[in-house]
């Protein structure tokens, strides 16, 4: 196959190609984070950034290479999550701005192209690393220069081009260590590769179905099912409706999910249950949703999640009045904020977990965004965030190093405000740099403040083991518990409690102060009383504190200032 130009109406279909390529692959690229813990998330991100652009894409009728850059551009930056999701979106946007002027694409424009991209994503990182998915596109773009003045045909290009990237790939454990030592390369290189793989496909028309249309199980066909009249009229035994997604990380087979429907049905009724394609749609009424979330959890990831009591809303239609309250609900917030005097500062915080919900709320967060490691939130979702925070300074608090890119970018993408992103990459950095907020000051003089501050907190988080692997010298079983802390892994054990004072105790030393735990959803308070009498003997220097944080996937967060 010989082809020499790509029209706006091909790239369309080798874009869309290769963004169903990367959602094929999510859970796979998934698998390949460093650490065995439950957040495999570059796969998720880098998807759902390409397909809020895919979306867009597909709705172009007859595209050309400007509108269908816009397309791409805007599209993967609002959809943006996770650095991975955020670094891709900067691919896309540095890809277009070399094609959106041509009426048709051809091999010099493609090299140019491939060359912003590279530089355009280097740029967005503030510390770019190699051995990255920066690596790999570099890698690419080098090669593209290379072969362009070689060959016209477009096909033979990109061929030769991606076969340099999956080199570039394999040698990313050389470049990172982490990799090398857990066996594997990077995540977010394999992400672009799966796109770029996708696109050759499209170009050469082995890509046959471009449509977009969402499983079953995660559309509005499975909710309108769960919201039917016969659940609506069932007896109400149970008292909470809830739903979720699983985006399945662990073994489920058929199997699996009879031994799934069998407990729901232990503790509920009225259960809806769909799988297809590595993602599970859940409805069940049941008395404790902690339960069923808990469950779920062992699984993969969840989103969507939504709990609605029953006995207050069974005179209406469930889905419709819950829908109805969330509009009333937000309409009338917005009220309140148009009317209110605007503040000179505001803060948006994300935040997972009832119990931390309300510790952001009582030092003085005015926006939460619901978020953290299994669930990043996208860009849009930050500038939608920032839109509902009447202040002429808006500070926000990723509190997670995954979420501080698509922070700042939405930084770049608000007009009305100052926005200022304090790096915080843990939760209690988070709460550290909010309480050190001091009004008196100059924006400059608290984002200083409050970088030093966060700073002199070390951060612990208790997690469980999702695969075989080993790191830092230390064998890890699936299932182990293990105890993470700012710079890689601190120790690993059998039990909750005796691991969660393992991590303790490798972080402390004779100047720490104050301790502060937090514990998860899945930690009975009896459980929590005990890490915190074991702590107190182990640390009786210091002032600590116990609290209810609710997140999920972390047993418990500790904090030592």
């Amino acid at each position: 196959m010989n082809l020499q130009v790509i029209d706006a109406e091909l790239m369309q279909k080798a874009f869309l190609a290769g963004a169903r390529s990367l959602e094929r692959k999510k859970e796979w690229i998934n698998e390949l984070n460093v650490f065995p813990v439950p957040d495999g998330d570059t796969g998720t991100n880098m998807t759902m950034t390409i397909m809020t652009a895919a979306r867009e894409v597909a709705a172009l009728e007859k595209p050309t290479m400007e509108s269908l850059s816009r397309a791409i551009s805007s599209g993967s930056l609002r959809g943006a999550r996770g650095n991975s999701g955020v670094i891709l979106s900067q691919l896309f946007r540095g890809f277009t701005r070399k094609i959106r002027g041509a009426e048709q694409v051809d091999v010099t424009v493609l090299a140019a192209a491939f060359a912003h991209a590279a530089e355009t994503a280097y740029k967005a990182v503030m510390k770019p690393k190699e051995g990255t998915i920066l690596t790999v596109a570099k890698g690419m773009s080098e090669k593209a220069q290379e072969l362009a003045p070689q060959s016209q045909d477009i096909v033979e290009f990109v061929t030769r081009v991606i076969e340099h990237g999956d080199y570039v790939l394999s040698q990313t454990p050389e470049m990172l260590p982490v990799l090398k030592q857990a066996g594997v390369v990077d995540s977010g290189g394999q992400g672009l590769m799966q796109v770029m793989k996708g696109a050759l496909d499209g170009l050469m028309g082995r890509e046959e179905d471009f449509s977009l249309e969402e499983s079953p199980s995660a559309g509005a066909g499975a909710a309108a099912g769960a919201g039917s009249d016969q659940l609506e009229t069932a007896d109400i035994r149970f008292g909470y409706c809830t739903e979720f997604i699983i985006s399945v990380e662990k073994h489920y087979d058929e199997e699996t999910e009879v031994e799934f429907k069998a407990y729901l049905d232990s503790i509920g009724d009225s259960i809806v249950v769909v799988s297809d394609d590595g993602v599970v749609k859940v409805h069940v009424h049941t008395n404790d949703p902690g339960l069923a979330i808990q469950r779920a959890l062992t699984y993969g990831s969840l989103s969507r999640m939504k709990i609605d009591n029953m006995r207050e809303e069974h005179q209406e239609r469930l889905f419709q009045n819950a829908e109805k309250l969330a509009r009333e609900q937000k309409e009338a917030q917005e009220q309140r904020e148009a009317d209110a005097p605007r503040k000179p500062y505001g803060f948006i915080a994300v935040s997972v977990g009832e119990g931390m919900d309300e510790i952001f709320r009582g030092i003085g967060a005015d926006y939460l965004i619901a978020g953290g490691q299994t669930m990043n939130p996208s860009t849009e979702d930050m500038v939608n965030a920032i839109s509902h925070v009447n202040a002429d300074t808006v500070y926000i608090l990723p509190n997670n190093k995954n979420i501080i890119l698509a922070a700042e970018q939405a930084r770049y993408l608000v007009e009305d405000k100052r926005v200022i992103v304090v790096p915080s990459r843990t939760v209690p950095q988070g709460i550290s740099a909010l309480i050190n907020f001091i009004p008196d000051l100059t924006p400059e003089e608290n984002l200083e403040t409050m970088t030093e501050e966060m700073g002199r907190v070390r951060t612990g988080q208790v997690t469980y083991a999702v695969r075989n692997t080993t790191i830092d010298g230390m064998e890890i079983h699936e299932g182990d518990i293990m105890g993470l802390g700012d710079h890689g892994l601190l120790c690993v054990g059998s039990s909750i409690s005796g691991t969660a004072i393992d991590t303790l105790k490798s972080m402390v030393d004779e100047e720490s102060e104050l301790v502060s735990i937090y514990y998860g959803l899945e930690v009975k308070p009896e459980d929590a009383g005990e890490v915190l009498a074991r702590a107190r003997k182990l640390c009786p220097s210091c002032e600590i504190e116990l609290h209810d944080g609710g997140q999920p996937i972390y047993y418990y967060i500790i904090s030592v200032e």
